[in-house]
This record gives structure tokens, C-alpha cells and sequence, in this order.
């Protein structure tokens, strides 16, 4: 069971297969979204949560465990970012490019969303090191599926680890 921890005791448990949904359509969302260095920070650390390299069950994070930023400002702007993924995300964006159907990802998004309205960043505990550093950010982008990959740990994005094809309906130039 993978966990992703909230403020107060809230936590969003998960199964390998719903885990690894999660994953996939936040990653397209954050692809999408991606334009501060926090942002390409989160996006390192869901490359992480890939259970495909991490290994099953072993992923998940806590939000009191981030590096949201040293000021009132630099954490509402994060926490802000991190609701507009989970907005793209629950607007099934890029989903008709998934390789199955996705049934609970929806609740498992607006159970997330809940948990990261109610979080206040300033309560994060300072130097947890959840969150990669700046030189760790997510910056090069995968060609075939449109979304970051996870440099510098492994040189595949979450849906080229899985196995998934390219769609289709792409230029050829980007196939």
C-alpha cells in the first residue's frame, strides 16, 4: 500500500495500480503546468513515485515533508501550482491518452485535492529533503510521451518505464 500523507493525520492510501494512475495523470497535468523551479521540483518527485524503477509499494510522500518555500509568499505560490495540477488533472486532461480506462482516479484526485486545500504549508516540517533539490529538477522533457522525465535519476519518463506507446494521432516528427 502506498500512502500519501495530508496535514492533520489525513492520508490518501493506495493500491499499486491506483498508484501508478495517479502518477501517470498528474504527469501529464504537471507536464503541462510546469514553469517555476518548485515546479519542475515536484515533478522530480513524482518521477519518483514510479513503481516501475522505486519498486510496488514503496512510494508516497507526505505534504508536511516538502520544501514549500522560505516565505508566505513562495508557499502559497506552491501550493497554489500544486491545485492547478490537480485541476488539469481532474479535467482528465490528456487522459484519451492512457493506455486503460482510469475509474478511481477521479476520487483519488479530489481526495488529494482536499487533503492539499487543508494543508498549511507553513506548518511543513524545514529540511525534510523530500522534495529534490534545484540541481535535481525535472527539466528535460520526453519526446514520445509529452511529459517530464525523470533526470537526473533514470533517463525514462513514468509511461516509457511502463511500457506505453506514443499515440497515434502525434505529427510524425514527434513519434
Amino acid at each position: 500500500m502506498n500512502v500519501f500523507r495530508g496535514g492533520d493525520g489525513r492520508s490518501l492510501e493506495m493500491t499499486n495500480s491506483g498508484t501508478a494512475v495517479f502518477v501517470d495523470v498528474l504527469s501529464l497535468a504537471v507536464a503541462a503546468l510546469a514553469r517555476e523551479p518548485w515546479h519542475f521540483r515536484f515533478a522530480a518527485l513524482l518521477t519518483l513515485q514510479n513503481q516501475n524503477v522505486m519498486g510496488r509499494g514503496v512510494v508516497g510522500f507526505g505534504l508536511a515533508d516538502l520544501d514549500w518555500g522560505d516565505g508566505p509568499e513562495e508557499r502559497a505560490a506552491a501550493k497554489e501550482f500544486l491545485l492547478s495540477v490537480l485541476d488539469l488533472a481532474l479535467s482528465r486532461h490528456r487522459w484519451e491518452e492512457l493506455a486503460y480506462e482510469a475509474p478511481r482516479a477521479e476520487g483519488h484526485l479530489r481526495a488529494y485535492r482536499d487533503m492539499v486545500e487543508a494543508f498549511e504549508p507553513a506548518t511543513a516540517r524545514t529540511g525534510a529533503g523530500v522534495l529534490p533539490g534545484p540541481e535535481e529538477a525535472a527539466m528535460a522533457s520526453c519526446v514520445r510521451h509529452r511529459v517530464l522525465e525523470a533526470l537526473p535519476f533514470w533517463e525514462a519518463c513514468v509511461f516509457c518505464t511502463a511500457g506505453f506507446e506514443a499515440p497515434d494521432d502525434r505529427p510524425p516528427h514527434d513519434r
